[in-house]
């Protein structure tokens, strides 16, 4: 008898421990889209048990507890729309600009197959706790199965390469690592459906492309729909959602009503009529608008990139830093026909951008499922800190914040029909949350001052997901010098740091005497600019051959980077 009471103490005190109390916290409910303050959230294990007024709720001994005073619950967020495939960089679209005599398209995909884990504690550390992969390929669907209910990454769905009609020349023999199955027939769509299986996809993609030909856009959309449908019925008849890329109302308007379940972009060349709306309504699509993908093609092109304090800590800091290249390859002639095409487009780009933008709006008010998606991963559109700009967007065309975390929540755990165990704070839900510093409601922007994330169930503070190595620190300060932005520039160096001439004439000490040198060299240099020719890492010490232009000359140097409690603490120059 003694060993069973032993037992059953042993037992609870293990209960005791796998449940985790946030009290005293504003809970947001998107559902019903209002916060409920003073509450207690109760986990045990993955999932949520209950939800009461802090004063309803006696929390036992031995139980975590976290004080959520002044903070804000959230459900965990969803990025519905991403490519593993992609980096974000300059070098991640040899279709788009072939820039593969610098950095061949096979070191970009295994860059991407190395970086995967990063990427996913990148997503988590900045509270998205699903991401959808709606285009792909058979090696990254294989390599997401080893990171499926890993507590480090969010909830992965994906679907193998994109069935199309079109194949860029580029990406034709490359294996088990093309993001495209070409199809040209009814059969070939329910074959490329079919090969897809082995490797359980999530959900179909299909790439409906309508302008590749001279027919114009609605007889373009009708000769490649047989194959479409073809698709979705194979998809279906396997119980797995199909996914549409489409930009043009009459592509989108024939595959809803051939099926589809997900459009995975705005429509952008009309505003869309009342029957449209109905037509999305009733087959309850979700309807994804990644408003701000094409301009940062744009801004990249034509080096115009602005990128917030928050992108440039929480960006992969190498991506992040090609896209800066533009400015010192070395095909000047290739750079320059971008740049000027760039300038050509913008015009068009702000037509397609208010039209995506009405649309939105209407589409949002009239009661659409609207969801979050970024297009993470194409050129300019970095992984985890493209989102808050698409939700700056999301704001911008004229939805409110509420309806903005809706779309960033429950509506996306919507799109593969999760959302009967995620998407909400609701009792018997996955811990799928993230704890905030500042209201979202107020300032959407608040969502990315994250105190904590929990995954499913299991609490983790944002630094310890992912940690700064002594390469990272130095690229980011590098990224930052680059853009002109002081602050960015700044917060990588300790505040007392010192700066030297090598090998010890001091040239500066602390961050202010720093932000004094700097900031004046920042306005004084318009054409600044340090290009990376080399870089040696050994433990805390990171070594740095720059070429750098300064009003029009050019100097070769060494930067010596000292780093201590993850800070530059001493640097010291060569020239």
């Amino acid at each position: 008898m003694k060993y069973i009471l032993l037992l059953f103490l042993v037992l609870a005190g293990s209960q005791l421990q796998s449940q985790t109390y946030i009290t005293n916290v504003a809970v947001a409910d998107v559902a019903l889209q209002k916060i409920l303050p003073g509450m207690t959230v109760v986990i045990d294990k993955e999932l949520i048990t209950a939800i009461q007024p802090v004063n309803k709720i006696k929390i036992p001994a031995g139980a975590t507890v976290i004080d959520g005073s002044g903070k804000y619950l959230l459900p965990g967020l969803t990025d519905a729309h991403i490519h593993f495939f992609q980096n974000g960089g300059l070098y991640t679209r040899p279709d788009v600009i072939d820039l593969q005599k610098y950095i061949p398209h096979h070191k970009e995909l295994s860059y991407a197959h190395q970086q995967m884990e990063k990427v996913l504690r990148r997503y988590l550390r900045q509270g998205i706790t699903q991401v959808i992969d709606v285009g792909s390929s058979y090696s990254f669907l294989e390599q997401a199965n080893n990171f499926r209910g890993k507590d480090f990454a969010p909830e992965i769905s994906i679907t193998g390469p994109l069935l199309t009609t079109y194949e860029p020349a580029i990406y034709k023999n490359t294996g088990n690592e093309s993001p495209f199955t070409l199809i040209q027939s009814a059969q070939d769509a329910v074959e490329g459906v079919r090969k897809q299986l082995p490797y359980k996809p999530d959900f179909i993609k299909i790439w409906f492309i309508t302008t590749e030909d001279e027919l114009g856009v609605e007889a373009s959309a009708r000769k490649n729909l047989p194959m479409v449908k073809a698709a979705i019925d194979e998809a279906h008849k396997h119980h797995l959602k199909v996914a549409i890329h489409t930009t043009q109302r009459i592509a989108a308007q024939l595959a809803v009503e051939s099926g589809a379940d997900f459009l995975v972009h705005s429509v952008e060349d009309e505003v869309v009529d009342k029957d449209f709306i109905q037509l999305l309504k009733k087959n309850n699509i979700i309807y994804s608008p990644t408003l701000i993908v094409h301009n940062n093609y744009i801004t990249t092109f034509a080096q115009k990139h602005r990128f917030s304090n928050e992108q440039l800590l929480s960006s992969d800091p190498y991506q992040l830093g090609s896209l800066s290249d533009l400015q010192h390859l070395s095909d000047t002639l290739l750079v320059n026909n971008y740049k000027r095409s760039s300038e050509q487009m913008a015009g068009y780009l702000h037509s397609a951008d208010s039209i995506r933008a009405v649309n939105l709006k209407l589409l949002s008010d009239a009661g659409v499922i609207i969801a979050t998606g970024t297009d993470a991963g194409n050129i300019g559109t970095l992984h985890t800190s493209s989102y808050i700009s698409e939700l700056q967007a999301m704001s911008k065309s004229g939805m409110s914040n509420w309806q903005i975390l809706t779309a960033s929540t429950l509506n996306g755990a919507k799109v593969l029909g999760k959302d009967k165990v995620s998407g909400t704070i609701s009792v018997g839900k996955q811990a799928d949350l993230i704890l905030l510093e500042a209201n979202p409601v107020e300032k959407i922007e608040n969502i990315t001052r994250i105190n904590r994330v929990i995954r499913k169930g299991k609490v983790h503070t944002p630094a310890e997901l992912l940690e700064d190595t002594p390469e990272d620190l130095a690229q980011r300060q590098l990224n930052a010098y680059n853009l002109k932005n002081i602050d960015a520039f700044l917060e990588p160096y300790a505040e007392e740091v010192e700066i030297y001439q090598y090998p010890d004439k001091l040239l500066a000490k602390g961050k202010k005497q720093m932000r004094g040198i700097y900031e004046q060299m920042f306005k004084s240099t318009p054409d600044l600019h340090c290009e990376l020719t080399g870089r040696i890492a050994q433990g805390n010490i990171v070594i740095d051959k720059e070429r750098v232009r300064v009003n029009g000359n050019f100097f070769e140097a060494i930067a010596i980077y000292h780093i201590e409690n993850n800070k530059i603490s001493k640097v010291y120059f060569i020239q």
